[in-house]
């Protein structure tokens, strides 16, 4: 991998993080239109620059992390996708990140979700604010949240359905999804990094760093963007976007 690919994986990373349509499914089919090898590197390459992202989530909202009710909730949340990937690491890493069969699948099903979740559900939504989350709620988010351990999900469509269902307004359940995002993310890589960070040399390590700075500069672009997106449309547009991916990627490049 090339500091070029690190740089346009970068990008991709930091846009699509917090967007409901799978950072991992466009970083596997933006590194196969680049012909990049799925190594065990390139594996860990793909969780590790989600970090990037996640840093932008720290420099935009870490006065939310000093207020300990916010925090408790985040923490309830985390706790069921924590466990699953902890247990299933091994299997997720092997036979599920890099397999483009299981992310066109995803990418698909979970557009049509989205699509059709948008039409029917009509509740009404009375959490109003972070702390007016329940920890009852925030661990269903987190359970949500478990399912997107298959690439293609899309860890914040499976967080922001599942919030909205549980009766978090949009705005709100799209603010916990970001902070949500910190200790998912870093617990992933941080995980990956400690099983394999010894394997890789100097100039692997150097583009992942490429990777991790870009990644964080373009997600401060990708939050502000959903942020306005949110207050005068739904999320068929991403639904829509995600199955016209899946035609395309399989009539012409697969």
């Amino acid at each position: 991998m090339s500091i070029l690919h690190s740089i346009i994986l970068g990008i991709i990373e930091g846009f699509t993080e917090f967007l409901p349509i799978s950072s991992t499914a466009h970083l596997v089919l933006v590194s196969h239109i680049l012909k990049i090898a799925q190594s065990e590197y390139t594996k860990t390459f793909e969780i590790a620059i989600q970090s990037g992202a996640i840093l932008s989530v720290l420099i935009l909202y870490w006065r939310k992390f000093l207020d300990l009710e916010i925090l408790k909730k985040i923490i309830v949340a985390f706790i069921p996708t924590g466990i699953i990937g902890f247990i299933f690491y091994k299997i997720i890493k092997t036979y599920f990140i890099g397999n483009i069969s299981v992310i066109l699948y995803s990418l698909a099903i979970g557009g049509a979700i989205l699509i059709i979740f948008e039409y029917i559900f009509k509740k009404e939504n009375t959490t109003s604010d972070l702390k007016s989350i329940s920890y009852r709620q925030a661990l269903g988010v987190g359970l949500f949240q478990s399912v997107a351990v298959i690439p293609g999900v899309s860890r914040s469509a499976a967080t922001i359905v599942g919030g909205m269902i549980l009766g978090i307004k949009r705005e709100i359940i799209v603010e916990f999804s970001f902070l949500l995002a910190v200790p998912t993310m870093l617990a992933a890589t941080g995980l990956d990094l400690i099983k394999t960070a010894g394997e890789f040399s100097l100039s692997e390590a150097t583009t992942l760093g490429v990777g991790f700075i870009v990644s964080c500069l373009t997600a401060i672009i990708s939050i502000k963007f959903l942020l306005r997106f949110i207050k005068t449309r739904t999320f068929v547009s991403f639904g829509i976007y995600r199955i016209i991916l899946v035609i395309f990627f399989t009539l012409f490049l697969f």
